[in-house]
């Protein structure tokens, strides 16, 4: 899908375990100015409902699974994140809808830009209108 993609992130391994270094504009696309996770989401939930004008994001589900329903006006895609060594790169203007969510799982999320309200398109019939003139 245009504006988004799986990025295969650097795993280290030894007798100790596995480490995943995330470094902005080497490992993903953008320099991180934020940083948060979503936890404790019951099943039947779903999560996002919305689109960015600008923000840029990688999603890593750390633990257990959650599907990411990704659409722009022309296609859209069911992935499912369940690696914590693989990201998913969601770029402006994608509406993105997470849901079955596994027990314990967590999903980090890294983002271009500290939090903005205005940059949220919320409204999914505007969102349409609006990705309509970029795709």
């Amino acid at each position: 899908m245009y504006n988004c993609s799986i990025i295969k992130l650097r795993q280290i391994s030894d007798r100790y375990g596995y480490l995943t270094p995330i470094e902005g504009n080497v490992d993903i696309p953008f320099e991180i100015k934020r940083v948060y996770y979503i936890t404790k989401v019951e099943k039947d939930i779903t999560r996002g409902y919305h689109s960015h004008k600008k923000l840029h994001q990688v999603l890593i589900c750390l633990n257990g699974s959650v599907k990411v329903q990704l659409k722009n006006p022309y296609y859209e895609e069911v992935i499912e994140l369940n690696d914590s060594s693989v990201g998913l790169y969601i770029g402006p203007y994608i509406w993105r809808e997470m849901f079955d969510f596994s027990e314990g799982s967590v999903l980090m999320v890294l983002a271009s830009e500290p939090y903005d309200e205005s940059d949220y398109i919320r409204n999914y019939d505007f969102y349409l209108e609006e990705a309509k003139k970029l795709f």
